[in-house]
């Protein structure tokens, strides 16, 4: 094909100009702008993870790229490149501090990205830095993918597609409003197989197994307990996890979720006295749900956590097998949670006779510091002479429930002895400081007892279908040993304050306007308004749906859907119909492509009779040259061939306005059926040419 006069032809751009041009303007500036874009979307899925340098240095470095394609600065040399790909790795390096994981990893991978557009000079490079910019997408996956971060992701990608139209064809007219339809209708074309993809690829498991656990801070329960800890997660919203259930869902007040036990009080902090084995690193497998629910059974998918233990509630039994039944009925995962993991548990009956614990295993359920806080200590010592164990225990709760204790997120400190300071002084605590309190007096009294640590309660989501347990829901209460009864639950806030475990912390702490206060960009925070609560709620179950049914459809969930389907597929059914449907798609894309060339071919009449030129030209002896314009073409025909000169400038012209023009003839037709005139009138002149000069070649022998 000719006519690459307005420009340089694909493959020149391709190739680009990198004879020491440092200016950086080779390529088009909108192309380039809207690769910048995508990266600064594709960008916002990690800001919670980048450290503020690199984000940073990003910034600045794809500002220097911007800035240098109007000249206002230079590109750096080599030698400054370098300079400055060494400086910023040393700064990563001290950053990471030998913990390199899958998350340093892509940390490294975002400032590589952001170096490369400091070499971003020709269309090869823009090419190199697209593909590089739609693996980061893909990176992003590892670390979100909840559907908003999802649309996040493709917009940034369908960024970089239009990007990469204009730089193809930047001349064109309304090159921005067609690139968009372009896009929307490759989605449409492509949507159809991909949810066929989606539905019937083979989802096996991974030969090999990747932790993501990266040692960054996460919200949650930790396996230590501070007096502060808890009440510090009070102030936030985030989800803890969700849960649905087949059946009635437990009243509020029977909602404890146990997760972890502290049965080792070291000074003011409790912590588990027996660590769990260690397991080996990986991922965990998120899929858990397997078939409907029976109506004992419930779901949890919860929140990624970078810990093993699962939330239960009490009387449960494993269903799924991504969870085991662990140590005092607490339910473990057998790696880390690092991402959302959905698992399945089921309620039974609470079993007449209680769990036995030996005298060994007891004991360590008395263990107190050798000294410290001596009113507690006497406290415990006067109950225990008067009183066996369940009386003591009820004494205590009567205790809290009759005399000024206060349930507060302003806790006063309490550095020395702060349990004595709680009890005899203070009065006000949260429930961390309540639970650690009470197990120290019971286990002065000589009653086994632990902390547990888990969440209390949870909200209805948008519909009442689930429940969702935020983080301000972490509560702390205690598990005494008492014979005959096995281990009893003794919550301490409950006695002090019933509207925190009847109908949650909001109201627990109405009062003193403490809920939330530090957090004023919660949704939770504004329950008064409807407007928010509704749209927080609706966005809350969409997320979910799609955290259920698109991210977590996998493994056994797969071949669940799989045996509801006539004929009982398997997983080699799945892999014959994952070639079929690939296969009809791509029969299907070539039939399309064909019979659409076709057309455009029988549509553009004047694409055909301009083809009818070249073979004409090629035919006397003057073939179409690469990237030549019709005006040169026409100048080399009228000199090969004088007598049909006229007519070929004249056919170039026509070509020219049309391809060139302001704007398009409005009467194509009746331009096409003048240049086919002129096409024959020149035809009719080259086919005189060899009569011509027969002619006078006989005349001059003949002379």
């Amino acid at each position: 094909m000719g006519f690459g006069g307005a420009g340089l032809s694909f493959l020149d751009r391709l190739r680009g100009k990198e004879s020491g041009d440092t200016s950086g303007n080779n390529l088009p500036a909108r192309a380039l702008l809207w690769l910048i874009a995508g990266f600064g979307l594709l960008l916002l899925p990690q800001w919670d993870r980048l450290p503020l340098w690199l984000i940073a240095a990003c910034a600045v470095l794809a500002a220097w790229r911007w800035l240098a394609q109007y000249g206002r600065v230079r590109l750096p040399g080599r030698l400054l490149r370098t300079g400055i790909m060494l400086v910023l790795i040393g700064v990563y390096v001290a950053t990471v501090q030998g913990r390199f994981t899958v998350d340093t990893a892509a940390s490294f991978f975002v400032l590589a990205v952001g170096l490369k557009w400091l070499e971003t000079r020709s269309v090869r490079d823009f090419y190199v830095l697209f593909f590089i910019l739609t693996y980061l997408a893909s990176v992003n996956f590892l670390f979100h993918q909840e559907i908003l971060w999802t649309l996040v992701n493709f917009t940034g990608i369908a960024l970089l597609l239009v990007g990469l139209q204009v730089l193809n064809a930047p001349e064109l007219p309304k090159g921005m409003t067609s690139g968009w339809r372009r896009l929307g209708g490759m989605f449409l074309k492509t949507l159809p197989i991909v949810i066929l993809l989606f539905v019937f690829f083979p989802r096996m498991s991974p030969l090999w197994s990747v932790p993501l656990v990266s040692g960054e801070a996460r919200t949650g329960i930790s396996d230590t307990m501070r007096p502060g800890d808890i009440s510090n997660l009070a102030q936030s919203s985030e989800r803890a996890f969700r849960v649905t259930f087949e059946g009635e869902m437990p009243a509020y007040r029977d909602r404890y979720w146990r997760g972890l036990i502290l049965d080792y009080l070291d000074g003011e902090t409790w912590r588990q006295g027996q660590r769990e084995a260690f397991g080996p690193l990986g991922r965990v497998a998120v899929d858990g749900g397997i078939g409907d629910l029976e109506p004992n059974q419930y779901d949890v998918l919860l929140e990624p956590t970078d810990q093993r233990w699962a939330f239960a509630l009490e009387n449960s039994r494993a269903v799924s097998d991504n969870v085991f039944e662990g140590m005092a009925d607490l339910f473990r995962f057998r790696r880390p949670a690092d991402s959302p993991v959905r698992y399945r548990l089921a309620l039974e009956e609470e079993g007449s006779s209680p769990e036995q614990q030996t005298p060994a295993q007891l004991r360590q359920y008395l263990q107190l510091p050798a000294e410290g806080n001596p009113r507690a200590r006497e406290l415990a010592g006067e109950l225990r002479r008067t009183m066996g164990d369940e009386q003591i225990v009820r004494t205590l709760l009567q205790r809290f429930r009759e005399q000024e204790y206060f349930y507060t997120l302003r806790p006063p400190a309490m550095p020395d002895d702060g349990i004595d300071s709680l009890l005899f002084d203070e009065k006000r605590g949260f429930c961390a400081h309540y639970a650690g309190a009470t197990t120290f007096v019971l286990r002065a009294a000589g009653i086994p007892s632990r902390v547990v640590v888990g969440y209390q309660g949870g909200e209805s989501g948008a519909g009442g279908d689930y429940l969702i347990v935020r983080q301000y829901d972490a509560h702390a209460w205690v598990e005494a040993y008492i014979d005959g009864r096995g281990w009893v639950r003794v919550d301490p806030t409950a006695a002090i304050a019933p509207d925190r475990i009847e109908s949650g912390l909001r109201d627990a702490v109405a009062e003193e306007g403490s809920f939330l206060e530090d957090n004023w960009a919660s949704p939770q925070r504004y329950a008064d308004v409807a407007l928010v609560q509704w749209a927080s709620l609706q966005l809350d179950r969409i997320n979910y749906q799609w955290q259920r049914w698109v991210v977590g459809y996998q493994g056994q969930t797969q071949m669940d859907f799989m045996s509801r389907l006539p004929g009982g597929f398997g997983m080699r059914e799945l892999g014959y119909m994952t070639a079929g449907i690939v296969g009809a798609g791509l029969l299907i894309a070539g039939l399309i492509s064909a019979l659409q060339m076709r057309r455009g071919e029988r549509r553009d009449a004047f694409r055909r009779v301009v083809d009818t030129w070249h073979r004409l030209c090629a035919s006397a002896g003057v073939p179409v040259r690469h990237g030549e314009t019709p005006s040169v073409l026409a100048s080399r025909l009228a000199k090969a061939e004088p007598s049909a000169a006229d007519s070929a400038r004249l056919f170039a012209r026509m070509v020219n306005s049309h391809y060139y023009g302001a704007g398009k003839d409005e009467k194509g037709g009746e331009q096409v059926k003048r240049m086919r005139r002129l096409l024959a009138t020149m035809k009719r002149q080259l086919r005189k040419r060899p009569l011509r000069r027969s002619r006078t070649r006989t005349g001059k022998s003949s002379d």
